[in-house]
């Protein structure tokens, strides 16, 4: 033995261990810091692929109008399972809230409401009767904007439900994808009943009793619960379909929680997430797309937001796009629009631009109203 001690060339190579043989997109270093935000890739593996001709349906929060819209200017098949009357121009369709989602049921923004609807649709529980009434009118809790001056009676109200159930069912059982993009845990129900509201009574609509209403901030496990049964009632209907989850990355417009409202988005959305990725890891027929982590992640240092670091720009929504499909085409191989046989005629293109704030429909935002 020399005695003589090793220096840093003569030194043994560190035994291999499971970190050693990784991707370089395993590193924050090399996957993240060391590139330009916009050339991040790789950040959806996806499971199963998405072509233009499986029929897609989408349904959620405001941001799922982003997606819809967007695979249907790439001549994707979008599903509108409760289209417009013909009669009806285009302004007075958006008024009337037709084609923002697949079915006339505006915004879902929980997974308990998603439950609700497609229960009701099944025949797994039946619709409640209450109404809300303002001046008048009378106004569906469960979708109160989606007529935006009331319906002439009750009975109007409840055949125009039955009309958005019947597509709710079709949508699901003639579809091959359902997308559904989660947007708050926060919601209002009814103490008596269980129900959960669209939105909280006495705002758009109806009138706010603290005996007969209640706040709930909804937890991990309701969500999970919620989601997984509301997932296996369409499977039920439809053993092909396959779920594509997104989480939205649009803060809340206001919280009843009594936190801050940055802390209680966070909170939102940081559940939804969780939810979603135990969801996916356990189900073959569950993806995830990272559209929340494109918009809010470090990197992207808030550049997609508008000024009101709320609403996500034009620019933003084209990017986590353009992402979707780059991530398809990566493990899929490229998609020409040319196989599809419903692109015939189509006066779109995968270059239309995303719609701005003010075509959205969003019935959270009516919340700023009621700011002191």
């Amino acid at each position: 033995m020399s005695g003589k001690t090793p220096n840093a060339r003569t030194r043994a190579a560190p035994q291999p261990n499971p970190y050693t043989d990784l991707d370089d997109k395993a590193f924050w270093k090399t996957a993240v810091a060391g590139r330009s935000a916009f050339d991040i890739e790789g950040l959806w593996q996806p499971k199963f692929r998405i072509l233009p001709k499986h029929r897609i349906v989408t349904a959620g929060s405001c941001f799922a109008q982003h997606i819809g819209r967007a695979l249907a200017a790439r001549r994707y098949h979008w599903v509108d399972a409760e289209p417009a009357p013909l009669a009806l121009s285009a302004e007075s369709r958006k008024h009337f809230n037709y084609g923002v989602f697949s079915f006339r049921t505006g915004n879902i923004y929980t997974a308990t409401a998603l439950l609700q609807w497609v229960s009701w649709a099944f025949g797994e529980a039946t619709p409640p009767t209450e109404v809300w009434e303002k001046d008048g009118r009378f106004y569906d809790p469960f979708r109160p904007a989606i007529e935006p001056g009331g319906f002439e009676n009750a009975q109007e109200l409840f055949a125009s439900r039955e009309v958005t159930l019947a597509a709710i069912r079709r949508a699901v059982r003639e579809s091959d994808i359902f997308v559904f993009t989660m947007g708050l845990t926060e919601a209002w129900y009814n103490l008596a009943a269980g129900h959960e509201y669209a939105m909280c009574p006495g705002t758009l609509a109806g009138t706010f009793d603290p005996a007969e209403h209640a706040f709930r901030n909804q937890p991990f496990n309701q969500i999970r619960r919620d989601l997984r049964a509301a997932l296996n009632i369409m499977r039920g209907h439809n053993r092909g379909l396959r779920f594509l989850l997104t989480v939205s990355p649009v803060p809340l417009t206001a919280t009843a929680s009594g936190e801050h409202v940055l802390t209680a988005t966070t909170l939102s959305k940081s559940t939804l997430r969780a939810v979603a990725g135990d969801m996916v890891s356990r189900s073959r027929f569950t993806d995830y797309f990272p559209s929340y982590e494109i918009i809010t992640s470090c990197p992207y240092r808030g550049m997609f937001y508008e000024p009101n670091m709320r609403s996500v720009s034009p620019h933003g929504v084209a990017h986590v796009m353009n992402t979707f499909f780059a991530d398809q085409a990566a493990k899929f191989g490229a998609q020409r629009y040319a196989d599809n046989p419903q692109t015939e005629g189509h006066e779109t293109s995968k270059d239309t631009p995303p719609p701005s704030v003010e075509d959205l429909v969003c019935e959270e935002e009516m919340l700023n109203a009621f700011q002191r």
